[in-house]
């Protein structure tokens, strides 16, 4: 049983440490920030930040981008990796959006789920940034990990994950939760060498194993 207080504790070190959090991907509008996330499946946020900028100058709003050709986005987005399954997700987004949506991401967790290229995580992150809503708590691998590490849950999944962490964790600090699980498991609770003795959270972390 996780207690209230281990969690007011990290909550605590983490935002003295981090301090007010902000994502890592380089948007300007909602829709830009949806293509954003897609391409950074198993791809790094400093790759997608340097692929972004020529595809989002070539294809401002979804209009343009339900226009283009497919070979024409798997040549801009190629470096992000996965490139031909990312960029016919990013092609049918738009085709949708601009039909079903006025070219416009919706503010609709269940919606945002069932479209091409979004995932649970995916429209979480979208939920989160775009409207400031939080339905749920964005898991990604360095999430998992540090959340086995610190004995929130035993779960291998995202979903058994997440709903784990939301049980233990309070609805106000959902959004900001995972960017700050993230940026500790760049800087000290790496999966392979993790720099426990740097680590702000050492004197209090079980240090379990993380599957």
């Amino acid at each position: 049983m996780v207690k209230p207080s281990y969690v007011k504790k990290i909550d605590r070190l983490l935002k003295e440490h981090f301090g007010p959090v902000k994502p890592p991907l380089d948007y300007s509008t909602n829709e830009q920030l949806a293509i954003a996330v897609i391409l950074s499946a198993q791809c790094t946020d400093e790759r997608v930040n340097l692929v972004t900028p020529a595809l989002f100058a070539k294809y401002p709003d979804m209009f343009s981008l339900a226009k283009a050709k497919l070979q024409d986005i798997e040549k801009l987005i190629f470096s992000t990796g996965f490139y031909h399954n990312k960029a016919k997700n990013i092609l049918a987004l738009a085709k949708i959006l601009t039909e079903q949506y006025a070219g416009k991401i919706p503010a609709d967790f269940e919606v945002l789920t069932k479209l091409p290229g979004i995932g649970r995580k995916t429209a979480n992150v979208i939920m989160n940034l775009a409207f400031d809503q939080a339905p749920g708590i964005v898991v990604d691998t360095h999430v998992r990990r540090i959340s086995q590490r610190l004995g929130f849950t035993t779960a291998t999944t995202p979903e058994t994950v997440e709903k784990a962490l939301m049980k233990v964790w309070p609805k106000e600090v959902w959004i900001d939760l995972s960017l700050y699980m993230i940026f500790l498991g760049r800087k000290w609770c790496m999966a392979r060498k993790p720099n426990c003795e740097d680590c702000i959270l050492t004197k209090i972390c079980p240090k379990l194993p993380a599957n």
